[in-house]
C-alpha cells in the first residue's frame, strides 16, 4: 500500500472544513499495524483528532470516517483497505397527536407483557442500556433517576439534550418511575445512557451509528436499543455490530414499520441482534409492522404514551416503541442473570413468548411468532442452566 499518497490524500481532508452533517467515507483497515500508523501520523499533523469533526476513528473495526468527497480518488488503496459509502439512516416511529402533562394509569404494553408482575423479582437495578437515538430530556421527572451522561456525538462539548422527542420516549418506555402522576417503564430500575447520533429531524448517518456503539462498548453497557433502521446492509454496520456481540452486548432493533411481511429493516435483520416486531392491545401483529422469519419477537407498539420533551407525555406507534418494551424486559432478565450470553437471552426470549393472536381471533400455531412475556422471561431465566 502507498501510504505517503494515501495518507496525503486523508491529510488534505482534514484541512477542509467539514460541512454540518456532510456525508462520509467509512475507511476500514485489513491489518491493525496499518490503521494504528495511519491514525499516529494523523495525529502528529493535526494533534486531538478525537475531538475533530472532520476525521474521526472507531478503534473497534478498525477504520476512519472522513469526508472525502470522491470515492474514485481512493481506488487504488483499496488492496490495503475498505471503504464504504456512508449513508442515511432513521429513527422508527411516527408521532400520534395526544399529548400530555400527566399520566394516570400504568401504560398498557407494560401491563400486556406482564412486566409489573415481575417487579418483586426485579426492576433491573443497575443493567445499564446504551439508547442510541436522538438524546433524551434531562429535566424531565420521569427520567432524572435513571439517566447517565452519555455522549452527543453530534457535538461532544454538549449533553446529548434531545431535539425531537423520539429518544425521550423510548428512554421513557424502558426506565422511567412516576407512579403518582407520571409514566413507567418496563424496568424503572435501569440506568440509561442516551447516546445521541441522531439529529432533530430523526435522521443519522450510518457512521453515526458505528461510532455510537463503539461508545457503548468502551463504557460496557450490557444492553444497546436500536429504534431505528434502513433498507441498505452495511458492511462496517455489520462488522461493529458483530464486535459488540462478541463483548456480551444484547443489541435490540427494531424491524421496521413498512407492514412488509418477508422482510425487515437493516440493523434489526442481521443475526447478531434481537430483531422486534410490534403489536397492538388485542395482541394482534400491528398492521405498520414488518415481520416474518427474521422477526425474533414482538412486543407492544401501538399507540404507546410515554415521555416527551418539555416535561410532557406523548402516544407514539412503531417497532421503535416496541423495542423499549424488549430492552427493559432483557433487562429485568439480566438482574438476576447477569452471566447470560446475548444468544442465551435471545433463546430464553423465544421460549417464554406468548401465542400472537390472528386478526381472526384464532392462535397463530407457528413456532416462530411470540409476543415478549417479561414476568416469564424473569422466572425461567431465573431456573435457566
Amino acid at each position: 500500500m502507498d501510504y505517503p499518497g494515501f495518507l496525503q490524500l486523508l491529510n488534505k481532508a482534514i484541512q477542509e472544513p467539514a460541512r454540518s452533517r456532510q456525508p462520509k467515507q467509512i475507511i476500514r483497515f485489513n491489518k491493525a499495524s496499518q490503521y494504528k500508523e495511519c491514525l499516529s501520523y494523523l495525529q502528529k499533523m493535526k494533534p486531538g483528532l478525537s475531538g475533530l469533526r472532520s476525521v474521526q476513528s472507531s478503534h473497534l473495526i478498525r477504520a476512519l470516517i472522513a469526508p472525502l468527497a470522491c470515492r474514485d480518488r481512493l481506488g487504488k488503496y483499496q488492496n490495503g483497505v475498505a471503504i464504504e459509502e456512508d449513508s442515511r439512516i432513521r429513527v422508527h416511529g411516527g408521532t400520534a397527536p395526544l399529548s400530555a402533562e400527566t399520566v394516570s394509569t400504568l401504560p398498557w404494553g407494560v401491563k400486556k407483557i406482564k412486566a409489573h408482575q415481575a417487579w418483586p423479582l426485579s426492576t433491573g437495578s443497575q443493567i445499564r442500556i446504551g439508547v442510541i437515538d436522538t438524546g433524551v430530556d434531562f429535566r424531565h421527572p420521569d427520567l432524572r433517576h435513571c439517566l447517565a451522561r452519555g455522549v452527543n456525538l453530534l457535538n461532544r462539548a454538549l449533553l446529548p439534550h434531545d431535539d425531537n422527542g423520539h429518544g425521550t420516549h423510548i428512554a421513557g418506555a424502558i426506565a422511567a418511575a412516576s407512579y403518582e402522576r407520571g409514566a413507567v417503564g418496563v424496568a424503572p430500575g435501569s440506568i440509561i445512557y442516551p447516546v445521541k447520533s441522531f439529529d432533530h429531524n430523526g435522521s443519522a448517518y450510518v457512521s453515526d451509528i458505528i461510532l455510537a456503539i463503539d461508545w457503548c462498548v468502551r463504557n460496557r453497557v450490557h444492553i444497546i436499543n436500536m429504534s431505528f433502521g434502513m433498507k441498505t446492509r452495511s458492511k462496517a454496520l455489520l462488522d461493529v455490530v458483530n464486535k459488540a456481540y462478541a463483548n456480551g452486548i444484547v443489541i435490540v432493533a427494531s424491524s421496521g414499520n413498512d407492514g412488509k411481511r418477508q422482510t425487515i429493516d437493516y440493523p434489526a435483520r442481521y443475526p447478531q441482534t434481537i430483531a422486534v416486531g410490534a403489536t397492538d392491545r388485542f395482541g394482534r401483529i400491528a398492521l405498520f409492522s414488518n415481520r416474518g422469519p427474521h422477526v425474533d419477537i414482538y412486543a407492544p407498539g401501538e399507540k404507546i404514551i410515554s415521555s416527551w420533551v418539555n416535561n410532557r407525555y406523548h402516544e407514539m406507534s412503531g417497532t421503535s416503541m416496541a423495542t423499549s418494551h424488549v430492552s427493559g424486559a432483557i433487562a429485568l432478565l439480566l438482574e438476576k442473570r447477569p452471566g447470560l450470553s446475548p444468544g442465551e437471552i435471545k433463546a430464553l426470549l423465544k421460549r417464554t413468548a406468548s401465542p400472537i393472536r390472528r386478526r381472526s381471533g384464532t392462535v397463530s400455531k407457528t413456532n416462530i411468532l411470540g409476543e415478549a412475556d417479561a414476568c416469564r422471561l424473569v422466572r425461567e431465566g431465573i431456573k435457566f442452566k
